[in-house]
Formats: structure tokens, sequence, C-alpha cells
């Protein structure tokens, strides 16, 4: 078998060409058919797929998210998973009516890099062609030098396809914030890209009420979400809730309050976690419980670190929110 060889890789009415090194998300993915992804990296276990027919090697698939009797059952991780010959597989999840767009190696140069929090950075990538992508999807950076990508999430409006924002928080020691967005990157530097991926993100056939509620840097897909929620319908009911630790960790404060003033549906709530301070403080969470008796027929959209996702999603359905209408995505170290 030579590396040039490929597979042809099923699922319902759907086929790719898969080469025997190739993730078969990648493939599904490149070929504009839906697999349901998040992490992309094995540690969530939402591309998780049945095997129907043929093998495939389950190559770097971590136990935690798919255990041995798992994959004696014929589970697999699309993100992880390669064919070893031509393969028939079956998704867990049915196929949302969203729009699918199709999986594109990107290239960008940079163009601006500003500090506008503690320890974050904005960087805005201007990409050779426009990006078609849904507001709330990501797309991984390639870290120059290292074999490695780091996922960040378009900040803005799908509407601006030509211009990516990021917000990125340093990590210490990161291989791609310390070693690179934080030290020698510089504007006019290229970068490459994949994308998009990510299956949170608005849902444009609902234009109800919406609460966005998010921790950190967490607030990227958000504001993209929030941007395209008002563009299509300026007067909808949305309120942006972002917990922070400290003042000087939040940013787009006068962008938020400007919208205030141009929606008069929107409503922006930062809220401090551990400092005192005019506003609210407190989890962000809580907050939200305090502001609302009941949310029956508001969507609901979680983004920030693991904890803060799975405490918005029980003060969620307390309040009364339909299962159905709450979108998460978390935040989770780099593999």
């Amino acid at each position: 078998m030579t590396r040039t060889e490929t597979h042809t890789v099923s699922v319902g009415t759907d086929t790719v060409q898969c080469g025997p090194d190739q993730a078969i998300l990648d493939a599904f993915l490149r070929g504009g058919v839906w697999m349901p992804n998040s992490c992309n990296q094995g540690t969530c276990g939402t591309c998780k797929l049945r095997v129907v027919s043929g093998s495939v090697d389950h190559r770097r698939s971590p136990d935690s998210t798919l255990s041995a009797a798992e994959r004696d059952a014929g589970f697999a991780l699309a993100c992880q998973a390669a064919p070893c010959g031509d393969t028939v597989v079956e998704r867990l999840d049915s196929a949302p009516a969203a729009t699918v767009h199709a999986l594109r190696d990107l290239v960008g140069t940079v163009s601006g890099i500003e500090n506008i929090a503690r320890d974050t950075r904005r960087l805005l990538v201007t990409l050779d062609s426009p990006l078609e992508f849904s507001a709330g999807q990501y797309v991984e950076l390639r870290v120059p030098g290292s074999d490695q990508g780091r996922q960040y999430s378009m900040a803005n409006s799908p509407s601006e396809s030509k211009v990516l924002e990021f917000h990125i928080r340093r990590q210490p020691g990161g291989l791609a914030t310390d070693n690179w967005i934080f030290g020698p990157l510089s504007v006019g530097d290229r970068v490459d890209m994949v994308g998009p991926l990510g299956d949170f993100c608005l849902d444009t056939d609902d234009d109800g009420p919406m609460i966005l509620l998010g921790g950190g840097t967490g607030l990227a897909p958000l504001k993209s979400i929030a941007a395209q929620a008002l563009r299509a319908t300026p007067d909808r009911t949305v309120h942006l809730y972002h917990g922070v630790r400290e003042e000087a960790d939040l940013y787009d404060v006068d962008l938020f309050q400007e919208w205030e003033r141009a929606h008069p549906g929107f409503r922006y709530r930062p809220c401090l976690s551990d400092q005192t301070w005019p506003g609210r403080t407190g989890y962000v969470t809580d907050a939200f419980v305090d502001d609302f008796d009941s949310c029956r027929g508001y969507s609901g959209y979680l983004c920030g670190p693991p904890a803060m996702v799975d405490a918005g999603v029980k003060a969620f359905k307390r309040r009364r929110m339909a299962p159905r209408r709450i979108f998460r995505e978390k935040f989770t170290p780099a593999v």
C-alpha cells in the first residue's frame, strides 16, 4: 500500500475518499458531509461513530474517551480513526438542518495584534480568500516550527468573511501563546489554518429571545453569534453575560455598551467573581439565575471553562429553558 492510495468511506448516502493516514472526520468535512464534531482532539467524544463494515486504525484515540469495550463493539472516534480499507460508518446523532461549510486549508496574513485585557490579545488575520462559516465556529491555527495546531473561535460575524478576529488568552509556557502569539508573531506574518470546525453555532431558524453566557475568552464565539443575530433581527432580545475574575480581564465593554444603545433588545452584563466593583459580582451563572424567573421560549448559548458550562446548563434548566434549546462549547486544554 502506498501513502497516495485512498479508501472509500460511506455514511448513509454520502461517500468520500479518505487517505490511509487521514482522519475519517477530516475526509467527511472536506467533502462537505456533516459529521458531529466539537473538540477535534479526541477528548470530548462528540464525533463518536459506529463502524458498520470494514475496519479502522484508532491511532491516538484516548482510552478515557473510547474504551476497549467500545472499540471491540465497533465504535470509533472520527477525529482520530483512519480507515484500513473501504469502510461504512454510522452516525450516532442525526444530521442538523444547519448549513454545512466544507473544511478548507487556509492561509492569511496577520493584520492586527492588540492587547485588550490582562493576558488577552485580539488577533486579526486577513485571509487570502474569504471563509464561509457559521457564527460560533472555530479554526485551527498551525503553530510554526511544530506539527501541532491550536483552536480558536472566530469573534467576528460570518458577514465579515475576509478578516478573522480571535480572542486569545496567554497560557504560561504555551506552545501557541508564550512561544508564538505573545512572542515573535508580528503584523505581516503569514499564518496557516484549517477550518471551519465545530457544531457550536447560531440556530438561524430561530429568531426568539436568547441568553449568551461566556467565561473569559469564551466570549469570542458569543460575540460572533450576537453580531449575526442582531444583524438578522436588529430588535431581537439578546442578553449577553460575560464572567471574568477581575475588571482587568474584561474587554470590548465600550463596544457592547454601544450595541445596547443601538439595539433596544440587547443587554450586556459583565460579572466579576474575584473583585468587588460597582457592577455584578459572583459567578456569572448565579447572576443569570438572579435576573430571570423563567426562560421558557428562550435559547441559551454557553462557552467557557467546562465547570462554568456545566453550571450554566443546570442554571438554564433551573429556569425552565428547554434542553433542546441549550447549546454549549467547552474550552478544554490542548492535548
